[in-house]
């Protein structure tokens, strides 16, 4: 990189409108261009990042209204979009960061960023550079890490038992089910596509998979897959595939709810109309959020870089090429137009 230490330049970025309800439309970005100090001001903490890899995620979607429990809102009105990446330091006052490290966390919609306060605390120096920089908003990143807290934390899995994963071609579902056969489980998962449905059987290693699109019958479909019922269910949709699940788990099942995409954009949200059999067969339940998990990111690295080196986990990506192709990229990756993991490409280290 170019040393333009203390210069002003331009810096192109993917500003919201205003604070949005529900998935974004394009029209709900636009772009403009400011100028900025390729250096922290004098005294301040801050960290200055020329971005790299910019994340489209399913959390990324808005509300009305500011939401004092979120670390960070991606959309409020006339600021750059906010979400995970990858980027490399510029300048720092920083103890933690110096120029030229490579980083990944929390940064802005934008070809250079100021990362200050809270959002400070969620920058991660990445080490391991052998490998992709984009699998750090992905698979190294904030999706591996809700994978590996949901499955080994949350689920508690044992040696063969039966697991099935919704949203199984997502970024977070796609590593639940590779963590789960190479613990040695039975694995189904579902999807929105045959296309989804042939890449998870033929190359994630799933042992089953359905494109729940065409099962008019959720209940019967699971018992198809899981004739001896479901022991661990990850969930990213809720909804009517969670009451289903419901119907389907044997005596002391799991259930994690990293997500319930179905539910989103609701005005009525769908009622669970089983819940008593949580009290027959003894199920536990449990939300959680990859934020309460990330002090243990490097026992993370310890068990997945090995698996990744030896090809024993893969991984798909969907990579939208420049800062201009983010809001088409980002608004695709909701209706399910991505293949695998969708990255946007801002610059080249």
């Amino acid at each position: 990189m170019a040393d333009y230490h203390g210069e002003e330049v331009k810096n192109k970025q993917v500003l919201a409108r205003d604070y949005i309800d529900g998935n974004p439309k394009e029209s709900d970005m636009y772009f403009s261009t400011n100028t900025i100090r390729l250096k922290v001001p004098d005294g301040s903490n801050a960290v200055l990042v020329k971005n790299l890899y910019l994340s489209c995620d399913p959390y990324m979607r808005g509300t009305k209204e500011k939401n004092p429990d979120r670390l960070f809102n991606s959309f409020a009105p006339d600021s750059p979009i906010v979400g995970y990446g990858v980027a490399k330091v510029v300048d720092s006052g920083h103890p933690d960061f110096k120029k030229g490290d490579l980083v990944w966390g929390v940064t802005k919609w934008e070809e250079y960023s100021l990362i200050t306060n809270k959002l400070i605390e969620s920058l991660f120096k990445i080490e391991h550079t052998d490998l992709p920089l984009s699998y750090y908003t992905g698979l190294l990143g904030m999706p591996g890490m809700t994978a590996y807290a949901g499955f080994y934390e949350v689920s508690s899995p044992k040696k063969g038992e039966y697991v099935f994963i919704s949203s199984a071609y997502g970024a977070v579902g796609q590593l639940v089910g590779q963590f789960a056969k190479l613990m040695g489980c039975y694995v189904v998962g579902s999807a929105g596509s045959q296309e989804k449905v042939d890449i998870l059987k033929n190359k994630l290693g799933f042992d089953e998979a359905f494109n729940y699109k065409e099962e008019h019958d959720l209940d019967a479909a699971l018992k198809r897959y899981f004739p001896e019922g479901i022991d661990i269910y990850f969930d990213n949709v809720g909804g009517k595939i969670l009451d289903a699940v419901l119907l389907n788990l044997r005596p002391h099942g799991r259930i994690s709810v990293a997500g319930m995409i179905s539910q989103y954009n609701l005005e009525e949200p769908d009622g669970i109309k089983h819940l008593l059999k949580v009290v027959y067969k003894q199920i536990r339940i449990e939300g959680f959020t990859v934020y309460d998990y990330y002090h243990l990111f490097p026992k993370f690295l310890e068990l997945v870089l090995p698996y990744i080196r030896e090809g024993k986990i893969v991984y798909e990506e969907d990579t939208a090429e420049g800062l201009e192709s983010g809001p088409a990229a980002l608004v695709g990756m909701f209706s399910g137009r991505s293949a695998g993991k969708q990255v946007v490409l801002v610059a080249r280290e």
